[in-house]
């Protein structure tokens, strides 16, 4: 098996708070997980002047069978595929 480096792609979009911009970043890797190449279970956001302090979008579990759970980070209750609302 050869390894592969891999890349990641930063896409900076603003929000005028922490909240704007985790629900904005839900929708976003929500609507990119239709691509094969993307795991919006590693979404974050930070503020734009200290990008080092990441805030996790979703929980960051994996499931059976590799896929991770779709809810949001810090959840109450158990992990799952399906959207709560």
């Amino acid at each position: 098996m050869v390894d592969r480096e891999r890349f990641v792609i930063h896409l900076p979009v603003a929000a005028g708070d922490l909240l704007g911009a985790v629900r904005l970043a839900r929708v976003v890797a929500r609507w990119a997980s239709l691509l094969s190449s993307t795991d919006p279970g590693e979404t974050t956001v930070s503020a734009e002047d200290d990008q080092g302090v990441r805030h996790r979008v979703f929980c960051d579990l994996l499931l059976p069978g590799g896929r991770r759970c779709l809810l949001r980070a810090d959840h109450d209750g158990p992990c799952t595929r399906r959207l709560v609302r």
